[in-house]
């Protein structure tokens, strides 16, 4: 098994067939026991993703015309950020590549004369990279531009960002341990750790771990989850006797956090459209030893799973762009279209108008997403309220993040944490 192989054609799926590097790199690895191995190629994958733009540059710079071949074309992407990002020795990264492709003979010459002139020509051609907008922040032009529109102060410090390895940020099941005694456990696995400040259940890791040396990880001590994600819970501010809806609940990390601080809930229902994401929300619960009534149902239209029964809380972690997670799925970069936003905006607000019949007079309802884009986000609800007399904004009161028009935005990187937007809204 070549590893550079397996990595170019987990990238061919992405940039050919539009499938999330998530899905790809899930079913590649399946047969590989190697954790080495598997690291190695993980490690190629999100790599070439994370700097596809200036990669893609440069090999436009190496060929006489594109690679109509994706599968090479990936291979050539793989050798370029061996030889740029990685501590491969340059010998090893050109021979291990070009081996790759022993069944095109023609491939395996061009991929060596690709990246032995790179080697020759490396500086002028990251030179000419960092001159070229796209290619120096390796994001799509279009991305770029909305970006600078919404941010423009912070746009080059987000961009940045999107390209870095995010950190490992650690949940503590608070029902169940202090974070201070899980600290403890984790020295005790010489596991450097410190917890964050703003949030009471937060861990942050020095560097990530595989879950599994996580101590009390299948035991329910604790669950993997973004800072960003684990700030809703406490603005739902839920009490005992609560009814609460859980909308486009899937994986259920904050499903089980809204569980985890309180256990005196009357009931939480938790509903998402996809029958297989919402699996991993049972799973979840399962080892964290939690209940929720699960639905598989479309939240824009609630007749067809609501029993009449109104919420006293709702926590709608609406489906987006998905642009604050760049840094944790770099795919989004390769994968998403301008176009998209206007439609995530539209089933947003459908959504947004049909939850809120299900909230009780005096309730509150949570509006998330994980995007940094203010027509996702603060205008979104700008519009919602203007919309509806009986909904009315409450604060964040919060030192993470920026006050928006209406709502908080985390930025990607404040405080290490992922993009997020959170508004809180009551009914009158």
């Amino acid at each position: 098994m070549n590893t550079r192989l397996v990595a170019a054609k987990v990238l061919s799926r992405v940039l050919q067939d539009g499938q999330s590097l998530t899905a790809a790199l899930d079913k590649a690895l399946l047969d590989i026991e190697s954790g080495k191995d598997r690291a190695f190629i993980q490690a190629l994958c999100y790599g070439v993703c994370r700097q596809y733009h200036r990669l893609d540059f440069i090999l436009s710079q190496l060929l006489d015309k594109p690679l109509k071949d994706a599968d090479v074309k990936s291979l050539a992407l793989v050798g370029l950020y061996q030889l740029n990002f990685m501590r491969v020795k340059p010998h090893a990264a050109v021979s291990e590549t070009v081996l790759a492709a022993r069944k095109k003979p023609w491939a395996k010459s061009l991929i060596n004369a690709l990246l032995r002139t790179y080697l020759r020509e490396q500086e002028g051609l990251e030179q000419k990279a960092d001159k070229f907008q796209v290619a120096a922040l390796s994001h799509p032009d279009w991305l770029i531009k909305q970006i600078e529109l919404d941010w423009p102060e912070q746009a080059l410090s987000i961009l940045q960002e999107n390209n870095q390895q995010p950190p490992m940020v650690l949940r503590v099941n608070l029902a169940k341990t202090s974070r201070e005694h899980y600290l403890q456990l984790l020295a005790g696995q010489e596991i450097g750790a410190e917890p964050v400040s703003f949030c009471p259940s937060a861990i942050r890791l020095d560097k990530p771990v595989p879950v599994d040396l996580l101590p009390g990880f299948v035991g329910g001590l604790v669950s993997v989850q973004d800072t960003a994600a684990q700030l809703a819970a406490g603005l739902l501010d839920v009490q005992p006797g609560y009814r609460v809806l859980d909308v486009c609940a899937a994986p259920g990390g904050k499903t089980a956090h809204i569980l985890e601080s309180q256990s005196k809930l009357k009931e939480l229902v938790a509903v998402d459209i996809d029958e297989a994401r919402m699996q991993r929300v049972s799973e979840n619960l399962q080892r964290l030893n939690l209940q929720a009534k699960l639905v598989v149902g479309d939240a824009a239209n609630p007749e067809g799973w609501w029993d009449g029964q109104p919420f006293d809380r709702i926590l709608l972690d609406a489906p987006c762009s998905a642009l604050g997670v760049i840094r944790r799925h770099p795919d989004i970069k390769l994968l998403r279209r301008a176009e998209d936003i206007g439609q995530l905006q539209a089933l947003q607000k459908s959504i947004l108008q049909a939850v809120w019949p299900l909230l009780a007079p005096g309730g509150q309802l949570l509006y998330a997403t994980c995007s940094i884009l203010k027509q996702e986000n603060e205008q979104q609800v700008q519009v919602f309220l203007a919309e509806h007399s009986d909904a009315v904004e409450l604060p964040v009161d919060a030192d993470w993040g920026v006050a928006g028009a209406c709502g908080r935005q985390i930025l990607t990187g404040d405080s290490a944490m992922d993009g997020f937007y959170y508004a809180r809204i009551s009914k009158s």
